[in-house]
């Protein structure tokens, strides 16, 4: 049997499978998460080891397996972060996270060294605040006590297989988030490292996704409840392993969507994908040869999550049915009410960290059902635009299978098919689908799954929302309002950046 974990913003996500890959069961521990003033977002990477030895124990328990029958235990990570480590390998400081954007002078400096067009080419990125890159760099120069004890700089995945092993490596597609990533050579960058005054010697060693990294050590069995000898599978990033976990290891698969705490639209291919106006961003797949083309926004479901936080306070878990039901039978954009959903600062599109949330057109009459709507519709525009992309550079988009707990929506998905005008799937495993993804490389790694394409029969499609022609054509009508919105508070959000920095 197989354990494999994704490590996500909001918890580890863990799940048991068979030999053969499939599900048998899953369980997920929450951690927090710290916001604060200026782009400020951390966790505690012990809260992400506490998660993840509590959640093998509960797989374990409720399964009744014992630890021997487990072959391997393999990781999704998020992305995009920095974890500072000391010569143990024990976090100096609180982790800055994906969505964190304090360095943005930092990111300003960097290009202004090497330049926005030369950065995307070796990388695949946009030069951006919300990579790992710029967050040393901030490190560097804002705390530099703190800084001098860091030996290593790693992902979320890669402290986490650490502990358990002993040994730092990360793998090639979280390498791909970090903006120090030579896209073409398949190794740390020399020239964008340089002109950041990174000494590369703070970066793991980079190794196949399939790689065994080793066996579980004594310490980290007791605390988790894993055999000795366990097999250390070093996995993935979330988006690739998002990818492998959705069936598209290939072109023919198609695309997928996203519906997370960030939320993206997706797809594999042969080469990476460089947009003249540089909308997407490239990772490498966990496939060796395959890399997936990717447009993310900061805040999709991290939206739906803020808005019913504030509408109906609460843990119950009734709430979001509540607030979606109600929102099935509203109306926003056809009203004249539209939300930006860029309450992270926002990458695709506009990779703008300055950019923030807002409602626009709001009336005396409008309520909460109207406002959960638009959320909805917002997040739907803003990836219709990260679609666009796809398609200006000749990538169909014309049927999206839907996965991650947004995707549990029925109303959510057919207002995506109405504004993007494309048949939305969801397949039998959302919330899981990045750790089977990482279950697949577990697989792979050790024999149990012949090859990646195994992915293909460990989901299927339960539900497809076709696009309403009628609706379709009015929300591309509205489309162009919801851009113009952005366009014409964009200098307004640079101006407020630019007070609070000051």
């Amino acid at each position: 049997m197989i354990i494999a974990h994704d490590l996500g913003t909001t918890g580890d996500k863990a799940s048991l499978h068979g030999d053969d890959g499939h599900l048998v069961s899953a369980t997920t521990i929450p951690y927090s998460t710290h916001y604060g003033e200026h782009g400020i977002v951390e966790q505690d990477p012990n809260d992400w080891w506490n998660a993840v030895a509590g959640a093998t124990r509960v797989l374990l328990e409720r399964a009744s397996t014992t630890k021997d029958a487990i072959k391997a235990v393999s990781f999704s990570g998020q992305m995009m972060g920095a974890v500072f480590l000391d010569s143990q390998l024990e976090p100096v400081c609180p982790s800055m996270i994906w969505a964190d954007t304090r360095s943005g002078q930092q990111c300003d400096s960097l290009i202004s060294q090497v330049g926005l067009q030369r950065g995307y080419k070796i990388t695949g990125h946009q030069l951006n605040p919300t990579y790992s890159l710029t967050k040393i760099m901030w490190l560097r120069d804002n705390e530099p006590e703190m800084f001098a004890r860091v030996q290593k700089v790693c992902l979320a995945k890669d402290f986490i297989v650490a502990r358990l092993t002993g040994r730092l490596v990360t793998d090639p597609s979280d390498a791909s988030g970090t903006n120090a990533y030579d896209q073409t050579e398949g190794c740390w960058s020399e020239e964008i490292l340089s002109a950041a005054g990174i000494d590369p010697h703070l970066l793991p060693e980079i190794v196949p996704s399939t790689t065994i990294v080793g066996t579980v050590r004594a310490s980290a069995a007791e605390a988790t409840g894993l055999a000795a000898d366990t097999a250390v599978v070093i996995g993935g990033g979330d988006g690739p392993l998002a990818a492998l976990g959705a069936g598209v290891v290939g072109p023919e698969d198609g695309a997928y969507v996203y519906l997370g705490s960030s939320s993206w639209v997706s797809v594999a291919a042969d080469q990476p994908l460089l947009d003249p106006r540089m909308r997407t961003m490239t990772f490498d797949h966990v496939i060796p040869g395959r890399y997936v083309p990717t447009a993310t926004m900061q805040a999709g479901g991290g939206s739906l999550q803020w808005i019913a936080e504030i509408l109906q306070p609460g843990g119950a878990s009734t709430k979001f049915e509540h607030l979606l039901s109600e929102a099935d039978t509203a109306e926003a954009s056809s009203e004249g009410l539209y939300f930006l959903p860029h309450l992270l600062g926002e990458r695709s599109p506009y990779w703008n960290p300055d950019a923030r949330g807002a409602f626009l057109g709001l009336s005396r009459h409008h309520g909460r059902a109207h406002m959960v709507r638009a959320v909805l519709e917002g997040v739907a525009f803003n990836l219709f635009t990260c679609v666009e992309a796809f398609r200006d550079a000749g990538i169909g988009v014309d049927r999206v299978d839907a996965i991650g707990g947004g995707a549990k929506s029925d109303t959510w998905l057919q207002i995506i098919a109405d504004v993007w005008g494309t048949t939305v799937r969801r397949r039998s495993i959302v919330d899981e689908a990045n750790s089977l993804g990482a279950a697949v490389v577990a697989g792979v790694a050790t024999g149990l799954l012949g090859d990646f394409s195994a992915t293909h029969s460990l989901s299927e499609v339960t539900a497809e929302f076709s696009p309403d022609t009628q609706r379709h054509e009015r929300y591309a009508d509205r489309h162009p309002v919801f851009l113009d919105a952005y366009r014409r508070l964009e200098t307004w959000f640079s101006a407020r950046a630019n007070e609070d920095r000051t």
